[in-house]
């Protein structure tokens, strides 16, 4: 029995995780007091359901204290267990209540947004560790259905998921990051005309960092840091580890050296890759173009 327990902060993108989850064949529960949760698995696995996915977050109240010793228990339960903590600055929160009109399950009279926003970001955080964590900040809807996707997809184990996520240090330093690399002291091919408008996934780029010293030094000296600290990761119970790299923008060097670092370890872990900021311009030039469209359908 697979079981996918969702959580996190409110407007952080729980029901979009739970459409996707839905939408791939699971048995989809939201907004279920966490100390129901083993009688729902035993219930549903007598009923056949092989695949559930479980909503939990404060709309539950005060029982979600008990999450961290449900999830123990369940475990025990299930042959594959994963757990997703949506998150996201505050600024994103409250933009995303702004535009919704929606009320915080939090507010209440004398209690502001920010505020609630810092109550339940306090609730939760030792609910945070308890497995992947994704920060939907800058996320368009479809790269957060795209990074639920691909997290479902990897193969359950006993072992470590090592996470390279690419991003840019003008947007912010992304709030799942565990361990964090500033490669902006690198050669940035984004000076060179030829090569601006392309991402450290195209060849010219590759080409153009592969030849470059400082490039394979930095890019050595990360692998050797990862490898010789990895083990003591996994001593910890650790399942998942995101390692990001920065650079300037999230385009060329983070971008590379986040599908280079991935190459290395492979063979050792599951390994996913995710490039924060090149997901945004990709998702910022779909609204471009749809936007433009837009006139010419109607015309």
């Amino acid at each position: 029995m697979q079981i996918v327990l969702i959580s996190g902060l409110s407007g952080s993108g729980k029901s979009i995780a739970l459409n996707v989850l839905e939408d791939s064949g699971y048995y989809v529960v939201d907004n279920l007091p966490a100390a129901l949760l083993p009688q729902l698995v035993t219930h549903l696995r007598g009923a056949g359901w092989m695949r559930v996915a479980v909503a939990v977050d404060m709309r539950s109240g005060a029982s979600i204290a008990a999450l961290p010793s449900q999830v123990n228990l369940l475990r025990d339960m299930a042959r594959d267990l994963r757990v997703i903590f949506l998150d996201a600055r505050d600024d994103a929160l409250i933009a995303r209540f702004s535009e919704t009109r929606r009320r915080h399950p939090l507010a209440s009279a004398g209690v502001s947004l920010e505020e609630a926003i810092q109550r339940e970001r306090e609730a939760l955080a030792g609910i945070a560790e308890l497995g992947h964590r994704i920060d939907t900040s800058d996320l368009h809807p479809n790269t957060l259905r795209t990074w639920v996707k691909d997290f479902i997809q990897v193969e359950a184990s006993a072992g470590l998921t090592l996470m390279f996520q690419s991003f840019g240090f003008k947007y912010g330093i992304p709030l799942d990051a565990d361990l964090v690399f500033d490669v902006r002291c690198l050669p940035n091919p984004y000076y060179d005309p030829r090569l601006r408008s392309l991402t450290g996934r195209d060849e010219p780029v590759i080409e153009f960092l592969r030849k470059t010293p400082e490039v394979t030094r930095m890019a050595e000296d990360i692998r050797k840091f990862i490898a010789n600290w990895l083990p003591a990761y996994v001593r910890d119970n650790r399942s998942y580890l995101t390692v990001a790299i920065g650079c300037t923008g999230g385009q060329h060097r983070s971008v590379y050296l986040a599908e280079w670092l991935a190459g290395r370890f492979r063979d050792q872990v599951s390994v996913i890759v995710r490039h924060r900021s090149a997901a945004r311009r990709a998702a910022d030039r779909e609204a471009a173009l749809a936007h433009v469209a837009a006139p010419e359908q109607t015309q």
